[in-house]
């Protein structure tokens, strides 16, 4: 597979809450590349913290090196001419723009996408059960409950699940990002 508008990759990095639907998101993203003949991967917060952040909690310090070495990843892989779609919370707005400084430094294009859904609506997806048991001080530091989410002042795009589709959404993203991307 070739990637047309970006031979060398490109990063498409979703951030939000956790239950913000990052995750459909980006696997709906990334079957519509692969439908179009791009060569896209996924890296998701929760796969790495199992494997490449194994060592790692979530406290702040934590989570500023969880972040760093995702970037670290999806660089090499840009690298590779992949285009990798990161979808983390990383909830401060400091390492999610060292994380486009490491990616830009690498020659690769970075894009910022908000996946803006409420609280509310992330808590009542809660699918497994961490703002439950957070509400219960049963975990600590959990973003947007003990830890802040701060939101993108300006990112490259936002969409709002909880008022566009998946379909939709998706549409947005590719039509924002792969503005000549061929159909289907």
């Amino acid at each position: 597979m070739q990637n047309l508008k970006y031979p060398k990759g490109a990063v498409l990095w979703f951030t939000g809450l956790s239950g913000a639907g990052k995750t459909t998101l980006a696997q709906s993203v990334s079957s519509e590349l692969i439908l179009r003949r791009y060569n896209p991967y996924i890296l998701d917060g929760d796969e790495l913290r199992r494997g490449l952040s194994a060592d790692l909690g979530f406290t702040e310090d934590d989570r500023i090196e969880h972040n760093r070495r995702v970037a670290e990843v999806a660089k090499l892989m840009a690298g590779a001419g992949v285009i990798v779609i990161v979808a983390l919370i990383s909830p401060y707005r400091r390492d999610r723009s060292r994380a486009r400084n490491i990616i830009t430094e690498g020659g690769h294009p970075f894009f910022e996408i908000f996946v803006n859904t409420p609280l509310a609506i992330c808590e009542s997806r809660d699918v497994k059960g961490h703002y439950k048991r957070a509400r219960a001080n049963q975990i600590t530091d959990f973003t947007g409950i003990h830890s802040p989410y701060e939101e993108p002042l300006f990112p490259d795009l936002a969409v709002h699940p909880e008022k566009e589709s998946i379909t939709e959404s998706t549409s947005l993203i590719l039509k924002a990002i792969f503005p000549s991307l061929p159909p289907r």
